[in-house]
């Protein structure tokens, strides 16, 4: 993998021994302002061993259609999103980054598994590297079933 500004680096590196929520993001998406609950939830659980890590990915009818560096503006200036950003990547199909290829097997509560629905896909790690949680793009960062898992693997 490698991070928006095109250095390698690796979940584990990025995690660095942390509870992690992998959302596939767009800057130009109905769900964008979720930006906002992401930032709330690094600031609330961050210094807890918490991080968000993004993925923009632009596989969604083009919502994510800017180099790294106009991701990395947007971001920081909209959202002012302090979370690790990776390059822009598929989610889906045959151009599907590693990462997402074990991610897109897990269910999610109602126990479907399979192709990521739409940009916002959320995944929860944990610690050890398993997949705690799977929640589909509409539901909010802030919603309960999220930060309950979040609490219950910090």
């Amino acid at each position: 993998m490698r991070t928006l500004t095109d250095k390698p680096t690796s979940l584990a590196e990025l995690a660095d021994d942390q509870v992690v929520l992998l959302v596939n993001v767009a800057s130009k998406c109905g769900l964008t302002p979720q930006y906002s609950g992401l930032v709330e939830l690094q600031q609330t659980y961050g210094s807890r061993g918490f991080t968000v890590i993004g993925v923009p990915c632009n596989q969604f009818m083009g919502q994510e259609p800017g180099t790294a560096e106009e991701i990395a503006e947007f971001c920081s200036a909209t959202y002012g999103v302090d979370f690790p950003l990776l390059e822009k990547s598929d989610v889906n199909g045959d151009g599907r980054i590693p990462l997402y290829q074990e991610l897109t097997q897990v269910a999610d509560a109602e126990g479907a598994a399979g192709d990521i629905q739409w940009n916002f896909e959320k995944f929860l790690i944990g610690r050890d590297g398993s997949v705690l949680g799977r929640f589909r793009p509409r539901t909010e960062p802030k919603d309960a079933a999220i930060v309950t898992a979040i609490e219950a693997a910090l």
